[in-house]
């Protein structure tokens, strides 16, 4: 855990109170701050009340006594309309700001990587995380992905941070700190959140205004909005590297083809990425061409950054074989919370047996049309049920299985009844989790039960580690 002294004998507003929330507690508790904690839910509060937090209602505060505020990500800053707390402490002028803010001042020894964009930030993250950790580097990782940033160990001059930053957690960003921004790619998200695509983008593009002025920015092309910011950032910052999965590159990493080059002054040797089973897929070569790319800039040498890269076990939840039964293997891709994760498991399978459905997202699952000659039935759950089924309607033939267990049954007897040689089931929702779970972690790993309950399913390794 950090000790954050900052605000030593100064009263903190902690709002809400998850494990970012908790970790930033007790990290300003062990440094001596004074703590008030609150959350609008009352089971929240009484779990905080159970490990020894103060719970303050902010209402009752006079906020020109509190010396900072520190929201959880989550909370809404702005649209689709302040948390009523963050207007209260704007008013008088209370300093806010976020658990990772909090500690890019605290440890200012010690070298930062962070990641954004709207896919594949999970995965790039852990795939950094581990090619400098098998180069022989001290690495934390956290921030949006596993642990809380204030739950982390302390590093010193040798240590590297590598952090995954939400749209939410970059909202609560200030400090020039970054030694490595990377942004892989932008598809509209949380547009409610930020109040339009507008908003969304600009909020990403805020990652290169938190690096320091010898810091590199690594940006992904391969989507206009992200192109668009390279294009702007060429003048600003010295140390620009493209990378694309897409084409080749004067300057920068590609993956073309699953080809990895490197083009940064010196001949590498390309890596076939096609061999790698942990990195599926175009979107994986993004991903590992922008990790690559991060890791050569803080100086690991081609050879353990090859040897790191054929390591790689990957991450739960992202195109995970859970198990194959009968031949046909069961996949896990409940991170696909939006159409455009689910189109880079579609376009990389044939013969699909698609579970889909949960809380949908603005732009539904119409922008998938190209990828309907792929599946082989669809399965429907949750809320958008019925949504998912006008859109699918004469194009694929869909089932209403109303939840994932039955979902997880109709697939297994449909696909077994039929025997398609390449046929697989995949959950990749295309949409949010929080009409019946409290994340994707919870629906990928009630997938993973019922599929294991089938007769005969033969369990596959999983690697990597629990991320949120």
């Amino acid at each position: 855990m950090i000790e954050v002294t900052t605000y030593k004998d100064r009263a903190v507003m902690v709002l809400g109170l998850g494990r970012s929330g908790l970790a930033a507690a007790a990290a300003l508790r062990e440094g001596g701050a004074a703590i008030l904690a609150w959350d609008d839910d009352a089971e929240a509060r009484t779990r905080a009340l159970q490990e020894g937090f103060p719970i303050t209602d902010p209402e009752t505060l006079d906020w020109k006594n509190v010396d900072a505020l520190i929201p959880s990500p989550g909370i809404p800053l702005t649209h689709p309309k302040p948390h009523p707390i963050i207007a209260k402490a704007r008013a008088t002028g209370c300093e806010i700001l976020g658990d990772v803010e909090l500690l890019a001042r605290t440890q200012t020894e010690a070298r930062y990587v962070g990641v954004t964009g709207t896919n594949g930030k999970s995965t790039t993250t852990a795939l950094i995380g581990h090619l400098l950790k098998a180069a022989g580097l001290r690495a934390e990782l956290g921030g949006n992905l596993g642990a809380p940033a204030l739950g982390l160990a302390p590093l010193g001059l040798e240590g590297i941070y590598v952090l995954e930053l939400s749209s939410f957690q970059l909202d609560l960003l200030q400090s020039r700190f970054l030694d490595v921004a990377v942004l892989l790619n932008i598809a509209p998200d949380h547009l409610e959140r930020h109040g339009g695509m507008d908003g969304y983008v600009a909020v990403k593009r805020r990652i290169f205004d938190l690096l320091r002025d010898d810091g590199g920015a690594i940006v992904g092309i391969d989507d206009p909005e992200s192109q668009a910011i390279r294009d702007e950032l060429a003048e600003k910052i010295a140390h620009l590297l493209p990378v694309s999965a897409r084409k080749s590159l004067d300057s920068g990493v590609s993956a073309a083809d699953g080809e990895l080059a490197e083009h940064l002054g010196k001949i590498v040797p390309p890596v076939d990425l096609r061999r790698l089973a942990a990195l599926p897929g175009e979107h994986n070569w993004q991903n590992a061409a922008a990790a690559w790319a991060t890791v050569r800039f803080l100086g690991v040498p081609s050879e353990h950054a090859a040897k790191g890269l054929k390591s790689f076990t990957g991450l739960p939840h992202r195109q995970e074989t859970i198990a194959v039964v009968n031949g046909v293997p069961y996949v896990n891709d409940s991170k696909a919370t939006n159409a455009t994760a689910t189109a880079k498991a579609l376009a990389s399978l044939d013969a699909i047996y698609w579970i889909v459905g949960g809380r949908a997202k603005a732009d539904g699952i119409s922008a998938l049309a190209p990828y309907f000659s792929r599946i082989r039935h669809a399965f429907l759950i949750g809320e958008a049920m019925d949504a998912f089924a006008e859109t699918l309607s004469g194009h694929v033939p869909a089932t209403r299985s109303g939840d994932l267990e039955a979902a997880v049954r109709d697939a297994h007897a449909m696909a077994s009844a039929a025997g398609e040689k390449g046929a697989v089931v995949l959950l990749s929702p295309a949409a949010a989790s929080y009409d019946q779970w409290k994340n994707f972690e919870e629906r990928g790993d009630a997938f993973r039960a019922a599929v294991l309950k089938l007769p005969d399913a033969q369990a596959t390794h999983a690697g990597g580690e629990r991320v949120s």
